[in-house]
């Protein structure tokens, strides 16, 4: 037996005993080389090293997952590429192990060496502009050639940022597949004047609207310049919408899709539209009733949506009467679609021209100013009854400008938040009397009665939360 306080390092070599107040670890210390974090004995390594360890494993698991989300964009868009040179006589240079490879070797040069990224991306460019000026396919597109360089990027960003390339794969597969859907769209659907009212509204939404200065312009009495072209885009877009829906429901949908989509230009117009249509041609009565109920639920729709564009934080208290007369107003246009379904169906025309009117929404916003400033008067001598007296006489026009001057003073602290309720309601109310009054001029009195029934339907599911809440 060895005696106490010897050990082995090497083999069966004897140690000499410790000195006085030295310790195993002081030794294997100084035998290491003076790295304590890296013991020679043992069979446990110490925090240091398991740190080390960690962070080795922490970029090893990194670059994996880089590796794999690389490879899964490659091969994504790859399998489209691959698919499309088998349509026609068209041979792409780029199939699905090109793309693969590409995202792969775009990881690896951002994994090991950021300069290798430049290099890379230099090949790819120049494989592609040689490819492409060797194709005699006579297919003068470059969308291949464009879509590996972008598989390319895409690759070099999955190492740090593997849920977005992996995102972008999705949209840019996605891009590639739609190919003839996009060119069928853009060369037959669509047309010159849909397209410029495209523009227009994109316009209006990003260039004018954010240039609005947001607050009240005492120049304009108060009213609040970008929430003004706020409730103009609105209605544009609102426009724009319908008329889509028109467009791709088509003639088959007819009168009651006619009746959804005008509601929310002007309710009171389209009653009375579908009123003189159902007078000249009585076979197309219910189909009329239908798109003029619809309108109705159109008008609930976009006073909600006028509601969340000019004072937000109206809807808690309006909630309970608008979603109650909007419940309502659905009930009653499915009940008549029920009836209509078994009629002879006359498909309407499908939408042409413009998408929306650019004109009617100005005219809108110009008497929303108006009537907001109108208001600031009464209110200012006649106080809140006042008020009351001007949203009920602007609803019988036009609910929505009633609803959007009154909601524009309380968001500007003109008027007190707790008196919301009632001008609204008034408003509406005062403009479903106008739809009875256009539903009895336009139809006569048997359609003015199936559309006075459903109106005031509707009004009882309105004010009916009101009244229980004033309890």
């Amino acid at each position: 037996m060895r005696p106490a306080g010897s050990g082995a390092i090497q083999g069966n070599a004897p140690m000499a005993p410790l000195p006085a107040g030295r310790t195993v670890r002081d030794t294997l210390t100084c035998v290491n080389g003076g790295f304590p974090d890296i013991a020679i004995l043992g069979d446990r390594p110490s925090r240091g090293t398991k740190a080390g360890f960690s962070r080795v494993d922490g970029m090893t698991g990194t670059m994996l997952i880089g590796l794999s989300v690389a490879l899964g964009c490659g091969l994504l868009i790859g399998i489209e590429r691959e698919r499309r040179k088998g349509d026609g006589g068209y041979q792409g240079y780029a199939g699905i192990r090109s793309f693969a490879v590409t995202a792969v070797t775009a990881a690896l040069a951002q994994a090991l060496a950021p300069a290798l990224v430049v290099v890379g991306a230099v090949l790819i460019v120049a494989l592609s502009v040689a490819s492409y000026l060797r194709d005699k396919s006579g297919d003068i597109g470059i969308t291949t050639e464009v879509a590996l360089f972008a598989t390319y990027l895409l690759g070099v960003n999955a190492i740090e940022r593997p849920a977005i390339s992996a995102a972008g794969a999705v949209v840019l597969a996605g891009l590639l597949f739609l190919r003839e859907p996009l060119h069928r769209f853009s060369q037959e659907l669509l047309t010159a004047a849909e397209l410029r009212d495209g523009l227009l509204l994109a316009g209006a939404a990003l260039i004018v609207l954010p240039l609005m200065p947001d607050r009240a312009e005492p120049l304009l009495l108060g009213v609040n310049p970008r929430r003004l072209w706020g409730l103009v885009t609105l209605i544009l877009a609102l426009q724009a919408a319908g008329h889509v829906g028109l467009r791709v429901g088509g003639p088959r949908l007819g009168l009651p899709l006619s009746g959804f989509v005008s509601g929310f230009i002007s309710s009171i117009a389209t009653i009375a539209t579908m009123g003189a249509r159902s007078k000249k041609h009585p076979a197309l009565s219910g189909a009329c009733v239908s798109g003029a109920s619809l309108s109705n639920v159109a008008t609930f729709v976009f006073l909600i949506a006028v509601v969340l564009a000019v004072f937000p934080y109206a809807l808690g208290a309006l909630a309970p009467a608008l979603f109650s007369g909007l419940a309502a107003a659905i009930a009653v246009s499915v009940v008549s679609l029920l009836r209509y379904r078994d009629e002879t169906e006359a498909a309407a025309p499908a939408a042409e021209g413009r998408a929306f009117d650019p004109v009617q929404a100005i005219v809108v916003a110009v008497l929303l100013t108006g009537v907001t400033v109108l208001v600031v008067y009464v209110n200012s001598g006649l106080g809140e009854p006042g008020v009351n007296v001007i949203a009920a006489l602007t609803g019988i026009a036009d609910v929505h400008v009633a609803a959007g001057s009154i909601l524009s003073l309380y968001a500007n602290g003109a008027l007190e938040p707790g008196h919301i309720v009632l001008p609204v309601l008034l408003a509406i109310t005062t403009n479903s009397i106008s739809k009875l009054v256009a539903a009895l001029a336009g139809g006569g009195p048997r359609f003015g009665a199936r559309i006075g029934l459903g109106l005031a339907l509707i009004l009882a599911a309105l004010w009916l939360p009101y009244v229980l809440l004033q309890r």
